[in-house]
């Protein structure tokens, strides 16, 4: 899944960073309130980490601005302001969770993926299509009685294409929603971790599971 960091701390936004794509998930990092908003304005996030004390536009009014636009995306604030005042008004302004500076990254970890489940219509940290099984807190992949070793890319495409199942993916929304924010749209990259997929997920079995719409993208879905 893909969360947007907006945080101008270089040291501390490196270290959440690595630590979320460690977890298997994409992250897009804006150092200032200016930047964060327009790329929550113009890219589709599944979470937006959010400071307050931002240079050029404050972290609260970024949020006010994101509500009013009609961006539902679940925003967890982390901030050094950890004053009772300080939480009722970022929480009344629209944010789903408040973290204060300094914070154990387990716990950022466990609050990020609740706020996840809670946007998600998946109530488990079990996702599936058919007899793929996906575990997103483990890491792990089955199909039937077959364990599948995935990298961390190939992991974060099926997870997207699993919660989308039905839906077809232009290779645009992979790009997009799996690849940072400088992603050369001229690589072939996606076509090259569709079939690596394609071999782990469908090799073997009689029914496939992911399918390509010709001239529009790919889907996963049982039939």
């Amino acid at each position: 899944m893909k969360i947007l960091l907006i945080e101008d701390e270089k040291k501390v936004a490196s270290f959440i960073k690595r630590g979320l794509e460690e977890e298997f998930f994409t992250v897009d990092v804006a150092y200032d309130g200016e930047k964060g908003e327009f790329m929550a304005l113009t890219s589709e996030y599944d979470l937006i980490i959010l400071d307050i004390l931002l240079p050029k536009k404050n972290g609260l009014d970024v949020l006010k601005s994101l509500r009013a636009n009609k961006i539902n995306t679940p925003i967890l604030i982390l901030t050094a302001k950890g004053s009772i005042e300080d939480k009722v008004e970022g929480l009344n302004l629209g944010a789903d969770d408040y973290l204060t500076k300094p914070f154990a990254f387990a716990e950022l970890l466990a609050r990020v993926r609740t706020l996840l489940r809670r946007a998600s219509s998946e109530k488990s940290n079990i996702i599936k299509v058919a007899d793929l099984e996906l575990d997103i807190v483990k890491h792990t992949v089955k199909r039937g009685d077959k364990i599948i070793d995935l990298t961390a890319r190939e992991f974060a495409l099926l997870e997207y294409m699993i919660r989308n199942k039905g839906r077809v993916l232009t290779r645009t929304m992979i790009a997009e929603h799996i690849w940072d924010y400088h992603f050369d749209t001229g690589s072939n990259i996606i076509d090259v971790y569709i079939r690596r997929l394609r071999k782990k997920i469908d090799e073997g079995f009689s029914k496939k599971l992911i399918h390509t719409i010709r001239g529009v993208g790919y889907t996963i879905k049982e039939q």
